[in-house]
């Protein structure tokens, strides 16, 4: 705190994430939700407020900004703006309202770790080494106001601002959080293809997947996330109404997916301090409704592969903010519309399931429009993300693992033995093994291996498919080296028994 004539200017001091943050020298601290920031500043001088920032999630932000306010008394007012659909979707700022009329109970965090939990109907916590006591004379020292526009926040803030100041509520309180540094297997750090029937079996995959071998590396915006880079997943079979497991572990709910998808299929007008919707970028940003040129696209060209809509403009380079949903490619192959989707920087943890599931919208959306015009009458095929960076922040590092534990080894052992590669059947004949692939389904063989030496025809076998799965790979080395054993020992040899 620093004296400057009759003024007293504070200084506010963020021990997490202090790069994300706007900061001025008053005595209100504000909360933005998914509005950005600017919106609020623009409007207002540093002097008429502490800090300001954005605030997404309920269960990864709140327990942070509150050791944050903890560290800085001299905030006595706290303005929360809940205005958009995202906010409610989302519903962080609502949380927090909740944290300071309601407070807290002791129960157990969505990791299973035991936790102050808000008294609200959104799940947040707040780690349980912060004192009780503290965080009740927070609650009660702050003045606390909700804002359900930019507008009505501004205006609160100069409210405020224009108040005699008033001393600190007490001494900063700082609470040191522990950290575990994961331990990460060596792996391919490039391209990785992970399919699954539903979104949400291919999602623990994908979790799995970059929690093992994903990189450690700093963010652009405070902390760390794990990453590998151009992840691909397939889903095959996602039912027309999601699935949804019970419970649920998906970090999206039934009662929001209707307005996310909203979000892409949608288009909306421009609102101060929303930069834009997925929705707005295909129908209206470029002055083209992109979804309606590739459903035109495909209905007089069935077999086109130009079916293509982009979300990025090249002015992204220069503004900030641009989508992370990049581009969209749609194709038809034997009477199956399939959606292929780009994403530059995807949130594989937070994101990716509720992305999926627009994307999924999206694609059924086109196939009944196609449906509607013509005679075409396809078949659902796969969804396809592509994702370039797919991460996951550190502050769900033990979600992600806690995920693993619970749903990774019994998805694992529901396996599907399907493999488009195809199959391969095993005999013993002159005195070698004779291995006949053949393709699924039908049956054709396509191919023929003979030798004694179980590795040097595994081998072949797998440069000759390159595409076979891994456990496919290992199932055949098991039982070639089961063929050959039996011809040293001249035994009789059966596949499989």
């Amino acid at each position: 705190m620093t004296h400057t004539g009759q003024t007293t200017q504070f200084r506010y001091t963020a021990q997490h994430k202090p790069n994300q943050l706007i900061y001025g020298n008053g005595q209100t601290a504000v909360i933005t939700g998914w509005t950005v920031k600017q919106a609020i500043t623009k409007h207002l001088q540093p002097s008429d407020y502490a800090v300001i920032g954005q605030l997404y999630s309920p269960t990864r932000g709140i327990n942070l900004l509150i050791r944050n306010l903890l560290l800085n008394p001299h905030v006595r007012y706290l303005v929360i703006l809940n205005a958009t659909k995202e906010d409610k979707n989302a519903g962080a700022s609502q949380c927090l309202l909740d944290f300071f009329h309601n407070g807290v109970e002791e129960s157990l965090s969505d990791t299973g770790r035991k936790s102050w939990k808000i008294l609200s109907a959104i799940p947040g916590y707040i780690e349980i080494d912060i004192d009780i006591n503290s965080l009740g004379k927070l609650r009660h020292s702050i003045e606390v106001q909700e804002a359900k526009s930019i507008t009505q926040a501004v205006n609160l803030v100069k409210k405020y601002s224009q108040r005699e100041i008033i001393e600190p509520w007490g001494f900063p309180l700082e609470f040191p959080m522990s950290t575990v540094e994961p331990t990460v297997l060596p792996g391919s750090r490039y391209g990785h293809r992970i399919e699954g029937k539903t979104i949400a079996e291919t999602w623990v995959k994908i979790i799995h997947r970059i929690k093992t071998t994903g990189t450690i590396r700093p963010t652009g915006y405070d902390g760390k996330w794990q990453e590998l880079i151009d992840m691909i997943a397939v889903i095959t079979d996602e039912p027309a109404d999601f699935y949804f497991p019970e419970p649920n572990y998906l970090p999206i709910h039934r009662s929001f997916l209707e307005q996310y998808i909203s979000q892409i299929l949608d288009d909306s007008p421009n609102r101060e301090g929303v930069k834009y919707t997925y929705g707005q970028r295909l129908r209206s940003w470029f002055g083209r409704d992109q979804i309606e040129q590739v459903v035109n696209k495909l209905v007089g060209e069935i077999d086109a592969a130009s079916a293509v809509m982009t979300l990025w403009d090249v002015k992204d380079h220069d503004q900030g903010g641009s989508p992370c949903l990049n581009h969209i490619w749609l194709r038809i192959v034997d009477n199956e519309l399939s959606l292929t989707a780009t994403l530059r920087s995807n949130d594989m943890f937070a994101a990716w399931p509720a992305n999926a599931m627009g994307l999924r919208a999206l694609q059924k959306h086109i196939r009944d429009e196609i449906a509607k015009r013509s005679e075409y009458d396809l078949k659902m095929g796969p969804l396809i993300t592509l994702s370039q960076s797919a991460h996951i922040y550190d502050d769900t590092w033990s979600n992600a693992e806690q995920l693993i534990q619970e749903q990774y080894v019994a998805i694992c052992r529901n396996i599907d033995y399907y493999d488009p590669t195809g199959n391969f059947l095993i005999e013993i004949a002159d005195g070698q093994i004779v291995v006949t692939h053949t393709t699924p389904g039908s049956g054709e063989i396509v191919g023929c291996y003979y030798g004694k030496n179980a590795l040097k025809l595994v081998r072949e076998i797998c440069a000759a498919s390159p595409a076979i799965r891994p456990d496919h790979a290992a199932y055949l080395g098991l039982e070639l080296q089961k063929a050959a054993d039996c011809i040293k020992l001249d035994k009789s040899y059966i596949q499989d028994k």
